[in-house]
């Protein structure tokens, strides 16, 4: 221990006399650590640990229902479902249904809204969350008894900004949705809910659903996909492990097919790590963070690589002293651990500032999500598990930097140290083609990782251009939750069409409707079976189809081509025959491409429905989306009040500069409409490349610091050979070299330097280009233009980085390089 002090201690006094050396060795590891740290805690944050605050978070997973009938695969569950699965699973020591909605706070014309979740009564139990003030739900308060507790946990942020931190809170009322609730708990600081990557405020019973204006009557009696809406968190039982918990639930699931074929036709259901989980970040970020991680860790060794160079450097400045030290008896594992400890000393050092880069940067993913009215929540949050980060990459960093200097010098004798060393200092040839093989790998590394950016760039600016088929320019779009605005389905219509022709009636208004969705949103979207007139599906052929509700002039303001039929009319009423409009995917699949309209739908067990119009296929879930059939239905004929509700406006300027008419027009209308979000529709539907912006921008910065750190590196090893070789070069101009001679030679050194590990990154990017292909959009994995135009700037880096040790040596005067010799 004695001796390992002394090496720290010793290891310290020198890197201190070197401050240059030693600044720029922990800057460059300092970014290195910091870029690894930073996507290590989004990883961490969203897939590994999501639930903050929940006990012993790795027994925690998710239960998700699959269909192959649902047009986008479906992972909720039933009501219904979720009590069976409760009751019938052995393998789960707990399972809590939740669904995430916007509550509605406060008096009319004061209100606000916050997103929260309603949660079965065992929810905080299964995660094991307990409150900092008052108390969690009981297990009492649960099952299907609509309105019988109205009870409330709140989150430790809206204690603090609505409430002050009261220490009195519990007991209090709070008016949500019009109701009084009472305010049974304050949930710990860390604790968000259990949709990755967003934040909650507030917590209630399922049971206040119905109360609340969220559920229809039905929501604790309905069964199948239409009855669908909450997610299922579970805990595994004591020793189980999860592929246990996934066989039974899938046996399970084929039981309720057989004793609900009608609802349950096609279903299974699966126990999923909450990494697996198919919505929220997890959905949205899995392989974007992947990525993100595997170019990191290539970004670290090449900081290591480049770390490494330097230390060789001054490691064979100090071969005369380190021969000393093993003539006087020092052993080679003395030296070799007095170099990894000074390697460990400046990781170390690094780790630290790179910390402090770790916590500036950590919310650029956050600034990176459309401001669409949630609470994101990916900050940077120091645990066991980042630390144990930390330690690990400080371990590697050390090891990776400090033993290719060590193994150089512990592995040479001390007779050969010396005489390789001579009066001269040279390095020997060893040193070099240790210094060879460290840019090897760094322009390699860089080659690869610049390659990868520029695919993924390439991807993400196809996707920025690609037509979504409507005309998202000059759309301020507004998004109300009715389930907090009290109305009946009569004031809803009312209410939407008394706004639809006041905001009409504005100056600078081109046109307006409104819809029950919205297109490109973050949601897969409500779908219904049908059937058609005509049209005879195969055995295990899936008959839903995707569907909006929408106002009359929908069409004409997203600007979508009418291309037969009629639009909707605010005479398509409830009194009225139902109606429907399809797309030509529709009409091409269900009708051989013929003219639809006149043709009739069966939705349900008995209505049907008149086909009145056709309209030019668009973009519904995803700009890279293959055409879809796709169905839209009158709003006010099937539109009910417990949903959401979307304005569309097209402005002829800045749709935000007509925010504040927006709100004021609607408190001329209703008051009680409450809370709204507006933002451009152009900005809603960023949220759909999400992942392909994340994954482009954040690859291109990685990308760009290794090329810039291979450069350094590159630079670092010809400059240092310049001054080794100053002498030769003084003899060779003295006998008659010209400047341009001596140019060639340095720059052709780093030509041989650099090609070899391009080559080799390119072919590398050949292939594991191959494995990301399904993230990009219009690229080819091998596209000759990325691949050309990453090779040809990293030629230039180079030959930058050569020109300037280059430039230094046609400079070195003769007789001062002899006088020196």
């Amino acid at each position: 221990m004695r001796t390992i002090f002394q090496d720290v201690q010793f290891g310290m006094r020198l890197l201190l006399k070197s401050p240059g050396f030693t600044l720029l060795a922990v800057l460059t590891l300092a970014i290195g650590i910091a870029a690894n740290s930073t996507v290590f805690s989004w990883v961490d944050g969203l897939l590994l640990r999501p639930f903050p605050g929940a006990a012993d978070s790795g027994e925690l997973a998710v239960l998700e229902q699959a269909t192959k009938n649902a047009p986008n695969g479906g992972n909720q569950v039933a009501y219904l479902d979720y009590l069976d699965y409760r009751r019938n699973l052995k393998s789960l020591a707990g399972i809590a249904a939740h669904r995430e909605e916007v509550f509605t706070l406060g008096d009319t014309g004061r209100a606000t809204h916050v997103w929260g979740e309603l949660v079965s009564g065992d929810y905080f139990s299964v995660l094991g969350v307990r409150p900092i003030l008052g108390r969690t739900f009981t297990a009492q308060e649960d099952g299907n008894q609509p309105g019988a507790y109205p009870v409330a946990v709140i989150s430790h942020r809206l204690w603090k900004n609505r409430y002050q931190s009261d220490p009195n809170v519990a007991g209090r009322t709070i008016r949500v949705n019009h109701s009084e609730l009472t305010i049974a708990g304050v949930a710990p600081p860390e604790f968000r809910g259990t949709m990755p990557g967003l934040a909650f405020d507030i917590w209630v019973p399922l049971t206040m659903g119905q109360q609340l204006g969220m559920f229809p009557d039905d929501a604790f009696t309905a069964r199948g996909p239409s009855a669908w809406g909450y997610y299922a968190v579970v805990r595994l039982a004591p020793g189980v492990a999860l592929e246990q918990a996934r066989a039974e639930a899938a046996l399970y699931a084929r039981q309720l097919e057989q004793a609900y074929p009608e609802s349950h036709r096609g279903i299974s259901a699966a126990v999923l790590p909450v990494w697996q989980f198919h919505s929220a970040a997890p959905d949205l970020l899995l392989r974007p963070l992947i990525i993100l991680m595997s170019i990191a860790l290539l970004f670290l060794v090449i900081v290591c690589a480049n770390v490494a160079n330097l230390l060789l450097a001054r490691a064979v400045s100090r071969r005369k002293e380190l021969t000393i030290r093993m003539a006087l008896g020092a052993g080679q594992g003395r030296i070799a651990r007095q170099l990894l400890t000074e390697a460990l000393l400046l990781a170390v050092a690094g780790a630290g500032l790179g910390m402090v880069f770790s916590y500036w940067s950590s919310d650029v993913l956050a600034a990176m999500v459309p401001n669409v009215g949630v609470s994101v929540a990916t900050g940077f949050v120091l645990n066991a598990r980042m630390l144990a980060f930390l330690a690990a990459i400080c371990a590697a960093s050390a090891l990776i930097s400090g033993v290719v200097p060590a193994a150089l010098l512990t592995r040479t004798r001390i007779g050969e140290v010396l005489k390789d060393a001579g009066r001269s200092g040279t390095q020997g040839a060893a040193s070099h083609r240790m210094r060879a093989v460290l840019v090897f790998s760094e322009v390699t590394l860089a080659t690869l990782a610049l390659i990868g950016a520029g695919l993924f760039a390439r991807s993400f600016a196809n996707a920025k251009t690609l037509s979504p088929g409507f005309d998202r320019s000059n759309v301020l779009l507004a998004r109300y939750y009715l389930s907090g605005s009290g109305f009946s389905n009569d004031q809803l219509y009312r209410f939407s069409a008394q706004l639809r022709d006041r905001l009409a009636a504005a100056p600078g208004v081109r046109g307006v409707s409104y819809a029950d969705n919205a297109p490109l949103g973050s949601s897969a979207g409500p779908y219904m079976k049908v059937g058609v007139d005509g049209y005879q599906p195969a055995p295990d052929e899936s008959m839903n189809v995707n569907r909006y509700l929408v106002g009359p002039g929908y069409f004409e303001v997203l600007r979508i081509s009418l291309l037969d039929g009629r639009d909707f009319t605010i005479a398509d009423d409830r009194a009225a025959n139902p109606v429907a409009i399809v797309n030509q995917s529709f009409a091409r699949k269900y009708f051989n491409g013929a003219n639809p309209v006149g043709r009739h739908l069966r939705i349900g067990a008995a209505q049907q429905a008149t086909i009145i119009g056709m309209v030019r296929d668009s973009k519904y879930f995803d700009v890279s989306e293959s055409p879809r059939p796709h169905l839209y239905f009158a709003f006010h004929q099937r539109a009910g009040a417990g949903g959401q509700l979307y304005f569309l406006t097209r402005t002829s300027g800045d749709p935000l500069a007509f925010a504040a008419d927006f709100r004021r027009e609607t408190a001329a209308v209703d008051s009680a409409a409450g809370a709204v979000d507006l933002m451009t529709l152009a900005e809603w539907t960023e949220v759909t490349m999400l992942p392909r912006k994340v994954t482009a921008a954040l690859a291109a910065v990685l990308a760009a610091l290794a090329m810039i750190v291979a450069a350094v590196g590159l630079y670092s090893a010809l400059a240092y050979a310049v001054s080794q070789r100053t002498q030769e070069i003084g003899i060779r101009m003295a006998l008659g070299a010209k400047p341009g001679q001596v140019l060639t030679d340095v720059l052709r050194r780093g030509v041989i330097l650099t090609v070899p590990g391009l080559l080799c990154g390119i072919a590398a990017s050949a292939i594991l280009a191959r494995m990301v292909a399904g993230m990009l959009l219009d690229v080819s994995p091998g596209d000759p233009l990325t691949f050309a135009a990453a090779a040809l700037l990293l030629v230039a880096i180079a030959l930058l980085a050569s020109y300037l040790p280059a430039r230094r040596a046609t400079r070195v005067d003769p007789m001062v390089a002899l006088r020196h010799e």
